[in-house]
């Protein structure tokens, strides 16, 4: 059945349903200490079966009644998605999708690059538009301390190069800054990727879930990097080209392209997020900050038909009044639980 949509569907703070990210998979294999510390994630730790994640056809379907409704733009997320077997065959499935208007969707991937290399040729002809890349250190040491399993900065860096070889781009590099660990690799890090074509994005070390020990005193406001860089080499705001765009972006003034800061801590966006996220094994989130979701999957598994499927959707969105980080100081304190991003890909 064809949905068609009566316009954006908006929730209670008017915001419109623009962007999808699907996490395919719960597993990751590093061991972030901002996202999945092994103390919490260790070997014995009980991911989901096989049979609990939503299928490769589930996924074509929620995407395909999502975008019958205004979403333009899907992100595959993880874990790591490309740890999903098949992966490329999904991207395929996905890059078929088209708006009502016959646009094709935007389709993403972040990723932490471990598997790019011979994958990116693959993903680009199945249909991948670009990729994220997960980069918080160019040391070496201390990268592998970052990931906790030993995996080498220059076979991250090499990912980057594929990407942009075989068109994937332009790639984007998020690295989440915390004091104290990787601050004082802001300028290294601008420079290497200044005129390369590959877009830095600094992220605000932020409390997702509650595995990471995460502390205020520990996050780096992003205007304090931003006036870091600003003081080695001239920066100039970029206005933003779209409303739901987390990013503040600036431009070096001599031409060597751009930065970006998301600042969800200091400089919360929730006013203009157009975003929701399905986990794994199908749960609906529309909050980055939830900690509860809409179990998707049993109803696509108990029969719904895509209509009502629509509905469903329209309507949870549609009650939708989330603002975390607008509330954040008031909310920290306490035990007040929040989903992992391991199981929503950030």
């Amino acid at each position: 059945m064809t949905v068609s949509p009566a316009g954006d569907i908006t929730d209670a703070r008017g915001r419109p349903l623009h962007d999808l990210r699907i996490s395919v998979t719960d597993r990751c294999n590093f061991r972030c200490v901002y996202c999945m510390p092994k103390e919490i994630f260790g070997r014995d730790f009980a991911f989901r079966e096989r049979s609990e994640l939503l299928s490769f056809e589930e996924i074509e379907r929620l995407a395909r009644v999502s975008v019958s409704l205004g979403v333009t733009k899907l992100r595959l997320t993880g874990g790591e998605p490309l740890l999903r077997r098949g992966i490329t065959e999904l991207v395929q499935k996905l890059a078929q999708l088209r708006t009502p208007e016959g646009a094709p969707v935007d389709l993403a991937m972040t990723t932490n690059g471990s598997a790019l290399p011979k994958m990116a040729q693959s993903l680009k002809d199945a249909g991948l538009n670009r990729v994220t890349i997960s980069l918080d250190s160019l040391d070496d040491a201390k990268f592998k301390a970052i990931n906790d399993v030993n995996f080498p900065v220059s076979r991250v860096l090499e990912a980057i190069e594929v990407a942009q070889e075989v068109g994937l781009g332009p790639v984007k590099i998020n690295t989440v800054v915390k004091r104290g660990v990787n601050d004082d690799e802001i300028l290294t890090l601008a420079e290497h990727f200044r005129g390369t074509g590959t877009i830095l994005r600094f992220i605000e070390y932020m409390d997702v879930g509650t595995t990471n020990g995460w502390k205020l005193d520990e996050v780096l406001p992003s205007a304090e990097l931003v006036s870091m860089i600003n003081e080695r080499w001239d920066l100039e705001p970029v206005t933003k080209t779209e409303p739901g765009e987390t990013a503040n972006r600036w431009r070096y003034v001599d031409g060597a392209g751009e930065i970006g800061v998301i600042s969800s801590v200091t400089n919360a966006f929730c006013g203009n997020c157009s975003r929701a996220r399905v986990s794994a094994e199908g749960q609906l989130y529309t909050c980055l900050f939830a900690g509860s979701g809409y179990d998707l999957r049993k109803l696509m598994r108990d029969g719904i038909s895509d209509e009502d499927l629509a509905k469903a959707l329209t309507g949870h969105w549609r009650k939708r009044d989330d603002n975390y980080s607008e509330l954040r100081a008031a909310l920290t304190p306490g035990n007040r639980k929040r989903i992992e991003m391991s199981y929503i890909g950030g």
